[in-house]
C-alpha cells in the first residue's frame, strides 16, 4: 500500500550499502517511475544522468575529490578519500539535473518542483524494492558542468546515491503534530 511505503521512506547511506550490484532492469524501472511525475506545462524538466557502471562512479569520485581538493579552503585529506570512495558505495549513482524550459512558460522553482517530485517517485520505488537511497546535494554541484555534459540552461541539483543493504533501516524521526503544519480554513 502506498500509505506504508510513504512512511517507510528513509534516507539511507552508502556507507550503509553492501556490494550486491543493481540490476539495469532495476535503474530503468526507477527512471520510468521518476518519468510519471507531474510537470506544468509538460516540459518534462528532469534529467538524470546515471553512473552506474564502476568505471563511471569511480571517475565521478575521482572528480569530486580533486575539485574538493582545489576549491574548498578548509582542506582535509581525509574529507577528499570519504568524496571519492562516497560513489563506489553505491551500486548506482544517479546525478539529477534540471532543465528550464527555453521558452520560461513556467516559473524555474516549478521546474525544481518537477524534479523533486520526479525524485520523491524514485525514492518511493527504492523503498518498496528495498533499496536504501538519498539524494545529497553537495556544493561541489556547482561544478558538474565540468563533468557532466549539460544542455543549455541545464543545472545540476545533487546525486541519488543507491544501493542495497543488509543494514537495519533508520527509525522515523520525530515529526511536529501535523496541526504545526497545517491550517484549515
Amino acid at each position: 500500500m502506498i500509505k506504508d511505503t510513504i512512511h517507510k521512506r528513509r534516507a539511507v547511506y552508502p556507507v550503509m550499502y553492501n556490494d550486491t550490484p543493481i540490476p539495469k532492469e532495476t535503474i530503468e524501472q526507477l527512471l520510468l517511475a521518476a518519468h510519471q511525475a507531474p510537470t506544468h506545462k509538460k516540459t518534462q524538466p528532469w534529467r538524470f544522468k546515471v553512473m552506474h557502471s564502476k568505471e563511471s562512479r569511480a571517475r565521478l569520485g575521482d572528480f569530486l575529490g580533486l575539485k574538493y581538493r582545489h576549491t574548498i579552503g578548509n582542506y582535509f585529506e581525509s574529507k577528499e578519500d570519504k568524496i571519492r570512495a562516497k560513489p563506489m558505495q553505491a551500486g548506482c549513482v544517479i546525478g539529477i539535473c534540471v532543465q528550464r524550459d527555453l521558452e520560461e512558460r513556467v516559473p524555474y522553482w516549478e521546474e525544481t518542483a518537477a524534479t523533486a517530485m520526479a525524485v520523491q517517485n524514485m525514492w518511493l520505488l527504492c523503498t518498496e524494492l528495498g533499496l536504501g537511497c538519498y539524494w545529497s546535494t553537495p556544493n561541489l554541484k556547482a561544478y558538474m558542468d565540468e563533468f557532466f555534459d549539460l544542455a543549455p540552461r541545464e543545472h545540476c541539483l545533487g546525486f541519488f546515491y543507491i544501493g542495497n543493504t543488509d543494514a537495519d533501516w533508520p527509525e522515523p524521526w520525530q515529526r511536529n503534530p501535523i496541526e504545526d503544519h497545517a491550517a484549515w480554513l
